[in-house]
C-alpha cells in the first residue's frame, strides 16, 4: 500500500477529497493527533453530534462496525475514528473483525484508524501488512506522520515567533531544537514561554539557554561533551543538575553509553572506509537522529582504540554496579565521570 506523508494528508483535508479509510501512524504524537482531529472534523458533514463518532482501543468493535455502516444524519458523509486498537494482542476473532470492519468501508463514511501509543510497523509487521492490504483494497490511504525536518521546525518557530511580535533567528531556533528535542508539543510550549519572556524583540541563543527546558537526552549529551572535553568539574556539576531534576540514573547511563556506542561505530567505520550514509543505514538511525553520527565523527579526535576500549569497559562496569544491590547510584556515576575523563586525558584506566 503506497504511503502518504504530511503534505498529501494536508492536501486531502484542504481539498475535501477524502479516501474512505485512513491509517495514521508514525513517531510524532502531536502531529498524528492534530491530523486525526482535523481530518475527522473536516470529513464529517452536517452536525458533528450525529456524524462524528470516536472510539478508543478498548471498545467493542461491533459498535464501531455499526457506526461505520449507519447512514449519516442529514448529510452526505460521516466520520468514524478508532484510536489505538491493540491489534497485536487482541483475540484472533477481534483481529478478524477489524479486517472485516476495514473491508466494509463505504462512500458514506470516512474511517480513521490512528495508532499513537500502539506501535505500528508498516514495513515489517505481519498483522500490519494485513491491515494495510485490506485498506488498500478499499481505496484507503496509509499516512506516516513523523517528526518534521530541522529546517521545517526552524521555519515553524520563526513564523510562530513573528506572529507573537518576536524575532527568532535560525541559530537560536536550531539551538532550542537541539536542547529541547523535536517534539512539536514541547517546542510550542517553549516558544510560548520564550515569547512571553521577551515580550517583543529578539530571542537570542543566550535567552534560550537561560529559559528553555532541556530534554533528558540533551542534558546527558552536554554531560558527555564535558567529559570528552576533559572538564571534570563541569561534568560533575551537570551530573548534579540531572540528579536535582530527578532523572533516573539508569537513563543517564544509558544515554551516555549510547553516545560512546555512536563513537565506536564511527571509529570502526573510519577504519573500514565506510561512509556516514552507510552507518545510518546499517544501524537504522532515524533521519532526525543523523546528527548523532556527525557528533560521533567529530569526537573521534579524542580517541584511539585503547581509550575507546577502556571507556566502554568502564561504562559496562557502571551498568553492572547500578543493577546490583547496595550500590549508591550517585557515587557510581560520579566515579564513572572521573574514570572517563582520566581515560581521555591519560589513555589508561584508574581504580
Amino acid at each position: 500500500m503506497p504511503t502518504i506523508y504530511e503534505d498529501e494528508l494536508r492536501r486531502d483535508i484542504s481539498s475535501g477529497r477524502f479516501a474512505p479509510i485512513y491509517i495514521i501512524y508514525g513517531d510524532d504524537s502531536y502531529l498524528k493527533n492534530h491530523y486525526k482531529d482535523t481530518l475527522a472534523k473536516k470529513a464529517s458533514d452536517g452536525d458533528p453530534f450525529f456524524n462524528l463518532q470516536k472510539f478508543e482501543g478498548d471498545c467493542d468493535l461491533q459498535e464501531v462496525f455499526d457506526a461505520v455502516n449507519q447512514f449519516p444524519m442529514m448529510a452526505q458523509r460521516k466520520t468514524v475514528v478508532l484510536s489505538d486498537f491493540d491489534f497485536e494482542h487482541c483475540a484472533k476473532s477481534d483481529f478478524d473483525r477489524l479486517l472485516e470492519l476495514i473491508s466494509n468501508a463505504n462512500d458514506t463514511c470516512v474511517l480513521i484508524i490512528c495508532f499513537d501509543t500502539i506501535d505500528f510497523d508498516a514495513k515489517k509487521g505481519a498483522k500490519e501488512k494485513k491491515i494495510l492490504a485490506a485498506a488498500e483494497k478499499m481505496g484507503g490511504k496509509c499516512a506516516e506522520i513523523n517528526h518534521r525536518s530541522i529546517t521545517a521546525l526552524v521555519k515553524m518557530l520563526s513564523d510562530g515567533a513573528k506572529k507573537r511580535g518576536c524575532n527568532f533567528g535560525e541559530i537560536a531556533a536550531r539551538y532550542l531544537i537541539e536542547i529541547s528535542g523535536n517534539d512539536l508539543s514541547t517546542l510550542q510550549n517553549e516558544l510560548n514561554k520564550l515569547c512571553a519572556y521577551v515580550g517583543s524583540g529578539d530571542i537570542s541563543k543566550e535567552i534560550v539557554e537561560q529559559i528553555a527546558v532541556k530534554s533528558v537526552d540533551a542534558s546527558v549529551y552536554e554531560y558527555v561533551k564535558q567529559i570528552l572535553n576533559g572538564n571534570v568539574s563541569n561534568a560533575l556539576k551537570m551530573l548534579d543538575d540531572m540528579f536535582f531534576m530527578r532523572i533516573e540514573p539508569m537513563i543517564i547511563l544509558s544515554v551516555a553509553a549510547s553516545s560512546y556506542v555512536d563513537i565506536y561505530r564511527a571509529y570502526t567505520a573510519n577504519i573500514k572506509g565506510v561512509k556516514k550514509a552507510d552507518i545510518a543505514a546499517d544501524f537504522k538511525y532515524p533521519k532526525n537522529k543523523l546528527f548523532l553520527i556527525d557528533r560521533a565523527i567529530q569526537n573521534l579526535k579524542s580517541f584511539n582504540s585503547a581509550k575507546l576500549r577502556l571507556s566502554l569497559v568502564s561504562l559496562a562496569e557502571a551498568d553492572k554496579a547500578l543493577k546490583s544491590f547496595g550500590a549508591e547510584p550517585r557515587t557510581v556515576l560520579e566515579q564513572l565521570t572521573v574514570k572517563l575523563v582520566y581515560i581521555i586525558a591519560k589513555g589508561e584506566a584508574v581504580d
